[in-house]
């Protein structure tokens, strides 16, 4: 049996047509099937590889962690060299009012924390979150979900959430006195990679602190680099109570954590004690990937290497099918007018050598995620290859309406 009927034997999917390319290897920019076909990586593992594949500054501190031990302790009792290095470092970055971070295994995981984190600093249930918004697949996560029909089967979730659209200045009168905190990206991704306008994500901390409730701000997907800064509401002129972060920190290893002030995060050791737990956060082998991950990041200065990244991006995807391109840095979306197109061209880009991909909500949307350490000539490359197929696509429908 091969490995691709394995894959769908004894491997549970997430949707009826996964791709199932069966991967042989992957560096740099690159994937390669077993058919020693290569593929450019314009995704990076939804955001997640941000020093693409087989960065060997991160190879090594894994290899070298893994010679000294391993997992030795649940997570908050010993005092392990890569994650207390990790958290410093990371600190050191940030506003001086983001103190202290809680290491977690995923980015879901990282909101189910900040979610609790809220509620235990003000004594408050109410949650408050934006439609189509995303912060993962757990339970606390899907409950801020803000896409009802994937939500649906699986109610009653957490109750004493409700909803707000993003940029709409309006609701932001449902943050009230009975509210913990609200959730949100500082770029909405699944819906289609929407910044906010207007300074709205000030507006939600002002509103926040009129009222007593914190500010929880998801950067899973924005943040380390990807975006023109180290997190991505560093763009937008303020200052989160919580940040969520995931994905691209630890070169594609799996990973999350939320950070917010040491007198909100020490509130969790006690009444009661263990008010957050995880086995494997802090891993020692996660947390040196993500030490050199973050130092990488730091010393090439990728965040502003994504802007220039992203200015020649815009000036090559120009073409009838492109209406827009949306986000920032190395975040963006190509929009066509119509979802089909866009599943065409992220299929036929794939059997061209191309790998994009789409957001989970808009379906009009292609996704350009790719390592910080694309290079100008692989910008180049790959969009050719999308341009070219948006040729072809042009072609075929024109000559079907003749």
């Amino acid at each position: 049996m091969s490995s691709k009927a394995d894959f769908f034997k004894y491997q549970a999917q997430t949707s009826p047509y996964p791709l199932a390319m069966e991967v042989s290897h992957a560096k740099g920019s690159y994937i390669y099937d077993t058919q020693n076909k290569k593929y450019l990586d314009f995704v990076a593992g939804v955001s997640a590889c941000s020093l693409g594949h087989q960065h060997p500054r991160v190879n090594q501190a894994i290899i070298d962690q893994l010679h000294k031990y391993s997992h030795v302790m649940v997570y908050g009792e010993y005092a392990q060299h890569p994650a207390t290095e990790y958290c410093k470092l990371l600190v050191q970055h940030m506003h001086p009012s983001l103190n202290k971070v809680y290491l977690v295994n995923s980015g879901t995981e990282a909101t189910e924390g900040a979610l609790k984190l809220v509620r235990r600093v003000t004594g408050r249930s109410q949650l408050i979150s934006c439609h189509n918004a995303y912060h993962g697949n757990t339970m606390g996560s899907m409950s801020v979900m803000g896409f009802e029909e994937r939500k649906q089967i699986f109610r009653p979730l957490v109750p004493d959430v409700d909803f707000i659209t993003f940029n709409n200045e309006a609701d932001l009168e449902k943050i009230t006195t009975k509210t913990a905190g609200i959730i949100l990206e500082s770029i909405q991704g699944g819906a289609g990679f929407i910044e906010p306008q207007n300074g709205f994500l000030t507006k939600v901390k002002q509103r926040c602190e009129e009222v007593g409730a914190l500010m929880i701000v998801d950067e899973i997907q924005p943040g380390f680099g990807r975006t023109g800064k180290l997190f991505g509401y560093e763009n937008y002129n303020v200052v989160p109570d919580v940040v969520i972060i995931g994905k691209g920190m630890a070169g594609g290893m799996p990973v999350g954590g939320f950070i917010a002030n040491e007198k909100y995060m020490d509130l969790l050791s006690h009444d009661p004690k263990l008010g957050h737990i995880t086995t494997f956060g802090g891993h020692p082998v996660i947390a040196a990937a993500s030490l050199a991950t973050l130092q990488e990041v730091l010393d090439q200065d990728y965040a502003r290497q994504s802007l220039e990244k992203e200015a020649l991006f815009r000036s090559l995807l120009v073409h009838p099918l492109i209406e827009e391109v949306r986000g920032r840095g190395l975040m963006l979306a190509a929009m066509t007018a119509d979802p089909e197109i866009t599943n065409r061209a992220i299929l036929k880009a794939q059997d061209r050598g191309l790998i994009l991909f789409w957001l989970l909500f808009e379906g009009k949307a292609i996704r350009i995620t790719p390592p910080l350490t694309v290079s100008e000539d692989e910008i180049r490359e790959g969009c050719a290859i999308l341009l070219a197929v948006l040729d072809e696509i042009l072609a075929e429908d024109k000559a079907v309406n003749r």
